[in-house]
Formats: C-alpha cells, structure tokens, sequence
C-alpha cells in the first residue's frame, strides 16, 4: 500500500447507534472494534468513533467544524446521495450546486450523524480547483 490515508478521530455516545449509521447508512466498512471506540473505512480513510460522556450538542451552522470526501468522480457523489436519500439520513444542507459558472463550480450536500457531527461530501467539475485556483477567494457560505 503506498497511498497515504487520512485520519479523524470524533466523538459518539453509543458504538452501536455509531454502527447503525456509518456501516448501515453511509456504508462505511467496520474494522476493530471495543466498549469504547469503533474504526471506521469510509472511502479508504480511517475515521475512529471515540465515546465520550460529554453532552454532544448541535452547531449553530456548518461552519466551521465539519469533515467529509471530495468525490473525483461526479458518479459516485451521486451515488452517496441517493443511497443517503434512500436510508433518510438527516441532511443538514440539501444538495446543491456552488459557484456555477465558475472554475469553482461544485455539487455539494451535508449531513447530520445522531452525535451532531457534520459531514460534506462534494464533487468539483474541474478538479483543479480541490486544492488549486488560488486566484479565487471564494470558500464556502458565509
């Protein structure tokens, strides 16, 4: 394995609620879990659900706490959001196209696990702009 994969440990109260939604519903695969984490595979990146007993409360807007996957393939974007659709996950912004016309121009849609994490998933029409265009200021909603 040579590619380089990204890590993102986030609070949960319950491993099983946690299993419910990431494996059933987003269709993450499982791998170790304990009474107290869970490790996820969502896309080839490992995400860890660490319990907590802190009381986990909502943002206030997306911004600025939230994580998720730029899609290279606009298919498969597609392919998460009617599968989210399907399963009735919580969409915390419905999808939507950003910055049409632009050179940043991209589909995106937010959803809302059962512990108030946030989670984006786009996919950008031209791929230069993921990381470049640096031209441009535009990032986001404000």
């Amino acid at each position: 394995m040579n590619q380089t994969l990204f890590h993102l440990a986030f609070p949960v109260t319950d491993i099983q609620k946690t299993k419910e939604y990431y494996v059933d519903g987003l269709g993450c695969i499982p791998g170790r879990e304990n009474p107290h984490a869970l490790i996820l595979n969502l896309y080839g990146h490992q995400l860890v659900a660490h319990t907590t007993k802190e009381n986990l409360i909502p943002q206030r807007s997306i911004y600025p706490r939230h994580f998720g996957i730029v899609f290279r393939q606009e298919t498969d974007w597609k392919e998460l959001l009617t599968k989210a659709q399907q399963r009735k996950l919580l969409f915390r912004d419905e999808p939507k196209e950003r910055f049409v016309g632009s050179p940043l121009e991209h589909h995106t849609f937010f959803l809302e696990d059962p512990f108030y994490n946030l989670m984006e998933f786009k996919y950008y029409r031209y791929p230069e702009a993921i990381f470049g265009s640096a031209d441009f200021t535009e990032i986001g909603e404000r």
